[in-house]
């Protein structure tokens, strides 16, 4: 293991968690502020309020896209949540776990010559949490990858 890290119990599951609740947040305030002003505004017409109510929805529901990363790691693999996209990696797929200095997040380095970035792992807020979890996650690749070899 490296850095002699102890190894998390699986499954386990990283993510933003400041990053996360700051994003929910913010969006529920959002929708809310937004509705109000909505419900507020005399002069507006039943249309109007609903655009305005469904602009507030719809920023709740980026900001909700943007909170939902994450890295789960289990027994078999890992699946990497992003905004946009999920991906399912065997361990033996996974050759590196990176996270250098001013790196907005955890990259994997893959089997088959590519990088993956692991949103679920970023130093923005927590730093020292995005890197014990960057290290945890190494630790786990580095014996579950060795464990596969015949």
């Amino acid at each position: 293991m490296s850095d002699q890290t102890p190894l998390p119990g699986l499954p386990v599951t990283f993510r933003p968690g400041h990053t996360r609740a700051i994003l929910l947040t913010a969006g529920a305030a959002i929708f809310l502020v937004i509705s109000g002003i909505a419900m507020l505004l005399e002069q507006l017409g039943p249309g109007e309020r609903l655009s305005f109510i469904i602009t507030g929805g719809l920023i709740f529901w980026v900001l909700a896209q943007l909170a939902r990363v994450k890295v789960v790691a289990d027994d078999s693999g890992v699946t990497v949540v992003n905004i946009a996209s999920k991906r399912r990696l065997a361990w033996a797929e996974i050759l590196q776990v990176n996270l250098r200095p001013g790196d907005p997040w955890v990259f994997l380095n893959l089997s088959d010559g590519t990088s993956l970035p692991a949103l679920g792992i970023q130093p923005g807020i927590a730093k020292q949490r995005a890197i014990a979890d960057a290290k945890a996650l190494r630790a786990l690749a580095e014996v579950h990858s060795t464990a596969d070899l015949p």
